[in-house]
């Protein structure tokens, strides 16, 4: 079955390597991947799939049912890009750009349908696989998504949140993807680790107009408020513990309307990262009173709500075991590294919200040069970044549901998912907070 698999995806290699740049050369922000999610279902429906699409705004899914007494593995590929308009692919309106390398993963994703579709494979496996392509992996343009969380289009303002909370994955059991990376050996997949969680804040500072020249007395100055709570954001970095690995950043994107006028709003969106939930709290518990501070300084008023961000990353040890060995088998000995599970790169991924409800993997794939989320990252070797993770998430996938699911039987049961979806949904619903704070 493996043997057909791999020549399934070597035989539609050209058109995946086409999917993934032509998804690159056309970069959509979250939640307006609308271009990027037809070119998916496109490709999905020539290969006989039936796809239901508009899920999350722009996500999507298709299901291959093998049997129906056997679990389910969705094989995920995530639509988005991000804002970064001195990347030479970026959207000259939007500055959308692939600059972290999902478009490679919805080549991925059509590459694993493709294998598991051939006949010979299919006959001989026992549950189901859903395809699921989730739109705005990035957190960005919050107060574009707190407008439409407002306008009732959603409520969760990440892809695999707000898909979480719709019962999108209530009929899967365990979930797979791959994402590429910059760093180390080129061709290297690494396996295991984690990521970390995070909450976000949008925060108003609001102060009062006046001539800047004539009469700045008259004015509260919101832009100055707001430097006060950067510096004080800034005086507790040297209070972070390592272990931690606490990252506190944001941008202004509003910082006045003329330079002759006091601002009298400022606009700050932020995120503070850290190895779980507990720090993170913690941490933004008194990053919100830095904010409170430049109120207080300058006599401003403040809003701060803190949105529920992503958790950390759990990557099941069988999932990534199994994963690893077909890589070796596909590609060659020495061709993956593993990671200690609290090994953590900093970052973070709405799959981390999955993996608190089923065992996951979420290995990654050097196979790009430059700095993520940069102007100068880009994917230079297709093969390593689309077709040698379809290949192995495909072997991956026989291996779990052949032999009667004998393999993804054994992972589910030995799983302990902290979370059920409704246990997930309430605690995110609950670390949303509106404070208002007037510094007089």
């Amino acid at each position: 079955m493996k043997s057909v698999a791999l020549r399934a995806v070597d035989a539609v290699r050209d058109d995946l390597i086409e999917l993934a740049k032509s998804v690159y050369a056309q970069p959509e922000l979250g939640f307006e991947e609308t271009r990027t999610a037809r070119k998916v279902s496109a490709a999905l429906e020539r290969l006989g799939m039936r796809v239901e699409r508009g899920i999350a705004l722009t996500g999507l899914k298709a299901v291959r049912t093998f049997s129906d007494d056997g679990p389910t593995i969705a094989i995920i590929g995530e639509l988005d890009a991000l804002r970064v308009p001195g990347h030479p692919s970026a959207d000259p309106d939007t500055g959308a750009a692939h600059a972290c390398g999902h478009h490679a993963q919805l080549g991925q994703l059509v590459g694993v349908a493709a294998a598991l579709g051939a006949p010979e494979v299919a006959e001989g496996l026992t549950g189901a696989v859903a395809f699921i392509a989730t739109p705005a992996e990035e957190f960005i343009d919050v107060a574009r998504r707190l407008q439409r969380r407002q306008d009732g289009e959603l409520r969760f303002l990440s892809g695999k949140q707000e898909m979480i909370r719709l019962g999108v994955f209530d009929d899967v059991d365990m979930a797979m993807m791959v994402h590429t990376s910059s760093e180390g050996e080129p061709g290297r997949f690494t396996v295991g680790g984690t990521s970390n969680a995070h909450v976000v804040h949008h925060v108003r500072f609001l102060g009062k107009a006046a001539h800047a020249g004539g009469a700045p007395w008259e004015g509260v100055n919101a832009l100055q408020a707001a430097n006060v709570a950067l510096l004080a954001v800034n005086s507790l970095r040297e209070t972070f513990q390592e272990s931690d690995t606490v990252r506190v950043h944001g941008i202004i994107t509003r910082g006045g309307t003329a330079m002759n006028s006091i601002p009298e709003e400022v606009v700050y969106e932020g995120r503070v990262r850290g190895r779980n939930s507990d720090v993170v709290d913690e941490v933004s518990a008194r990053v919100e009173r830095c904010y409170k501070a430049g109120a207080l300084a300058l006599g401003a008023e403040v809003e701060i709500i803190t949105i529920p961000g992503y958790m950390a990353l759990r990557n099941d040890s069988k999932l990534c075991e199994l994963f690893a060995a077909n890589v070796e088998a596909a590609i060659g000995p020495d061709t993956v590294v593993h990671r200690a599970p609290d090994a953590n790169r900093g970052g973070s991924t709405d799959m981390g919200d999955l993996s608190q409800l089923m065992p996951v993997a979420h290995p990654f794939v050097t196979a790009a040069t430059g700095s993520g989320h940069g102007a100068d990252y880009e994917i230079n070797d297709y093969e390593s970044a689309v077709i040698a993770p379809a290949r192995a998430m495909a072997m991956t996938a026989i291996d779990l549901l052949a032999d009667g699911a004998r393999e993804g039987k054994a992972v589910i049961a030995a799983a302990r998912p902290p979370m059920t979806r409704r246990q997930y949904v309430t605690a995110q619903e609950e670390r949303l907070r509106v404070v208002k704070y007037r510094g007089k």
